[in-house]
């Protein structure tokens, strides 16, 4: 198996979730277990995607699950860093505007990021 990680970092008002790796049907439980220590109630998850260069109907599967999540707790989801294959997907399905819209609340990316969108 390639290597994957999946890094949690808490911080007030957002959590940051870094993924480096393929994210498939095989690696999605690790994220989706990482998803689980997200606080409730209009908070920042912030899914760092810099490090992914294949996704799979699995891993956008997820992101639409945790897009849906977030608004229905207030909260927002921040997508970043996308590469060529998973932003083709997220274009082919027709998803790329709900998970990559411009950022309207000023969400601060991590140092040497790029600047994240909010959906």
């Amino acid at each position: 198996m390639k290597s994957f990680t999946v890094t949690v970092e808490q911080q007030p008002g957002l959590t940051l979730i870094t993924v480096a790796g393929e994210l498939d049907l095989q690696t999605l439980p690790a994220v989706e277990d990482a998803t689980v220590v997200v606080p409730l109630g209009g908070k920042v998850l912030h899914v760092e995607l810099s490090g992914v260069p294949f996704m799979d109907s699995s891993g956008l599967n997820l992101l639409l699950r945790l897009r849906r999540r977030m608004r229905q707790e207030a909260g927002h989801l921040v997508v970043s860093g996308l590469q060529e294959q998973p932003a083709g997907l997220l274009r082919l399905t027709g998803t790329y505007e709900l998970l990559t819209a411009a950022d309207s609340v000023g969400v601060t990316s991590p140092v040497g990021r790029r600047s994240p969108s909010r959906v």
